[in-house]
């Protein structure tokens, strides 16, 4: 329903020139003008509010201006109290990844750079020790990795990527006694032996490195799990630097889901349980799946455009166009095009996500985002379309285990907003 307002945005007033209405069902009605005063915005703000669905407004008598409930908006004004004493809703204090000006950066240093030079084993150590060993390798513990690896085994044909993670990482908690110490030293531990096991206890498509246990590097172990195509050097480069570029990036949904987790002090197998169960829709780590069909079928078409008038037809948006932290081009699309420019199996591919970007661009002004250049490297190296989203989920582990470390040396249970009570008001008669 419209609101109707003065020409300022504020509610006219009352008849009664009281500045507040009464209602018996509802009890306090406020105008537009006093609900900005009571919260120290402008009247254009508090519709703001509404259209976001933290305030409730309601046609004045006689369709004369706006009213709102007292008790919501002194619920909305404590609520704004609360955010500010642990930090603000979305502005939680984090030292991991900066997003300004269109390129991010991680403890400072430019992410694109350092997946240019360093592998993710070594940017994962790093980030969360703040010391570079070169030629990092993570083990997978015995008693972790045989209980994900017979969990996981028992699991039905039609489970996908994140459901099989989600079930490693409880196995591995569940074989760990020692998940619930918190200190530095055995969190540490932990991720340094989640990660591997979460990707030894997927089952392998393809021919599995020599000294698998451990020896051979996290990538390529990745790799057998998942294509049956044999990997050149030039496409192990690009998915090790794909596993960097998607370490973290701030406060996504999943991301908020393992800091959340963290400051209820859950272990870290729990944060990044967390985190994967967040990651699992397809605005978020599944998006990546999208982008690999369409572009598949502009491969079998040979024609972006009609794949694009077809999504467009049907209501439907362009997968792996547009992010709304990057007005420009999503560095982490960029860097990894660049990548697999030197894998000669992903030219066609390459043309497909360059000749969709430049479709989409006649109407609108998209850039290629993480996700295509991720169905880029699924498609040329014949992955399933889920691959995309287990490269994401390897990735982000990392990221995920940086953010509780940094969640455990705050206050506990801080991300603890107040509920924003849209039901009846008391009393009501017993059902």
């Amino acid at each position: 329903m419209a609101d109707h307002t003065t020409k300022d945005g504020a509610g006219r007033q009352p008849a009664d020139g009281t500045g507040t209405e009464h209602d018996g069902a509802t009890g306090e009605r406020l105008t537009t003008r006093e609900v900005a005063e009571r919260l120290g915005v402008k009247p254009e703000t508090v519709y703001a509010y509404v259209s976001r669905g933290q305030l409730t407004s309601h046609r004045g008598p006689g369709g004369r201006g706006s009213t709102f409930d007292a008790h919501e908006v002194d619920a909305l004004v404590r609520r704004g109290r609360r955010e500010t004493a642990f930090g603000g809703e979305t502005a939680i204090r984090t030292g991991i990844t900066l997003i300004e000006k269109g390129r991010y950066f991680y403890r400072g240093v430019d992410a694109t750079a350092l997946a240019e030079r360093y592998g993710y084993e070594e940017v994962a150590e790093w980030l969360w020790t703040g010391r570079l060993r070169p030629g990092t390798r993570f083990t997978a513990p015995e008693d972790g990795l045989i209980a994900a690896l017979r969990t996981v085994s028992a699991m039905p044909a039609h489970s996908g990527p994140t459901d099989r993670l989600r079930v490693a990482a409880i196995a591995a908690a569940a074989a760990d006694p020692m998940r619930f110490d918190l200190s530095p030293e055995a969190v540490l531990g932990t991720a340094r032996g989640l990660i591997p096991t979460l990707v030894d206890a997927l089952p392998a498509i393809g021919r599995l490195p020599r000294a698998d246990g451990g020896g051979a590097p996290l990538t390529r172990r990745l790799w057998s799990r998942l294509t049956a195509q044999a990997p050149d050097e030039a496409s192990l480069r690009a998915l090790d630097a794909a596993l960097v570029l998607l370490i973290d990036h701030d406060l996504a949904a999943s991301t908020l889901a393992v800091r959340v987790a963290a400051s209820a002090r859950s272990h870290p197998y729990a944060a990044v349980s967390a985190g994967l169960g967040v990651m699992e829709g397809p605005l978020h780590g599944a998006a990546s799946g999208l982008a690999h069909r369409m572009l598949t079928e502009v491969l079998q078409r040979g024609s972006a455009g009609a794949v694009v008038a077809d999504h467009l037809r049907d209501g439907r948006r362009v997968p792996g166009l547009g992010h709304r932290l990057y007005p420009g081009p999503d560095p982490r699309a960029t860097a990894l095009f660049a990548r697999l420019e030197s894998v000669p199996a992903a030219a066609d591919a390459l043309e497909a996500a360059r000749e969709v970007e430049a479709t989409t661009a006649r109407h609108v002004a998209l850039h290629a985002n993480v996700d295509l250049a991720l169905a880029v490297l699924s498609v040329s190296a014949e992955m399933p379309p889920e691959a995309g989203e287990t490269v994401f989920a390897v990735a982000r582990t990392a990221g995920w285990i940086a953010h509780a470390l940094e969640e455990y040396t705050e206050r506990p249970l801080r991300m603890r907003p107040s509920g924003a009570y849209s039901g009846p008001r008391p009393p009501q008669p017993m059902p």
